[in-house]
């Protein structure tokens, strides 16, 4: 009875903050404007985890926001996101370079206001917005999906738990591909492709970065690592003769795949011997 209460309650803060992704997604559509990013959902989920984590009378620090640790974890997840990235970048300007049709790789961020797009922002404040709406994300997602949520699930099954968290991280990344249908920017076949791509990959990065907060013991480097994942591509662009981006998922598949199969492999020769994670952390207390 405990248990089917607790996953009540996971669900129950799952739709409220999926909710309100769907209200700036589909309303606000604060990703469509000079700001380049949908972040006041994400604020409002951060809200939503320090008030439960203060209702239920644990702190910050209970769900991986320790106090120490903190750079030590960052500088690995921010090592193993760009040397992936630099990976999965030398692939596609290889394969581009083959073709003969790489023009070149160019530093910029992409914003978009709601009828035009406005491409190839340089100045520090877009910067700024970029790096800072970034932040907020990881902070909100990393501190949800595997912070809070695998700490009220609170079973000594890791997989179990991991499992659950990373399918619902999985789905919260629907949201772009139906509305992009709703819009007629997709046909309906489209939108299910782009749906289902979305939420096995994102299922697999949230497998991948449960598995880095249970080594580490704090949410820091899962933070740096999503971080990279999700910055790396919105400031460093691939041109070609024929386009800018092209292959865009080329080169994220590449770092994503060889991450996940390196922390798999260290996550697997490790789990008896590393240090205590989250999960770990709530069965000694049990």
């Amino acid at each position: 009875m405990k248990d089917k209460r607790v996953i009540r309650q996971v669900l129950t803060i799952y739709l409220v903050c999926f909710v309100a992704r769907i209200f700036e997604y589909f309303v606000l559509r604060t990703d469509q404007t000079i700001l380049g990013e949908a972040f006041i959902h994400k604020l409002f989920g951060i809200i939503v985890i320090c008030l439960v984590v203060r209702r239920s009378g644990e702190t910050l620090s209970d769900i991986g926001f320790v106090k120490n640790d903190y750079i030590r974890s960052a500088v690995k997840g921010l090592a193993l996101g760009l040397s992936m990235f630099a990976i999965g970048y030398f692939v596609e300007i290889l394969i581009l370079m083959q073709n003969r049709t790489y023009a070149g790789i160019r530093f910029y961020v992409s914003a978009y206001a709601v009828d035009t797009n406005i491409a190839k922002q340089t100045s520090v404040l877009f910067m700024l917005i970029c790096i800072i709406g970034n932040f907020i994300n990881v902070l909100m997602e990393e501190g949800l999906f595997r912070g809070l949520f695998p700490r009220m699930l609170n079973s000594r099954r890791f997989w179990n738990v991991t499992s659950i968290c990373s399918l619902l991280f999985g789905v919260w990344h629907i949201v772009g591909p139906v509305r992009n249908y709703i819009d007629g920017q997709s046909s309906f076949q489209g939108m299910i492709a782009n749906a289902v791509m979305l939420i096995v990959s994102s299922t697999l990065v949230g497998l991948k970065l449960a598995m880095i907060t249970y080594m580490e013991g704090n949410l820091y480097m899962g933070m740096a690592d999503h971080f990279v994942n999700n910055t790396i591509v919105n400031l460093f662009h691939i041109e070609s003769t024929t386009g800018t981006d092209e292959m865009m998922f080329l080169r994220i598949t590449v770092a994503q795949t060889m991450s996940f199969l390196i922390v798999l492999f260290i996550f697997l020769e490790r789990k008896n011997h590393g240090k205590k994670g989250i999960i770990n952390k709530t069965e000694s207390r049990n």
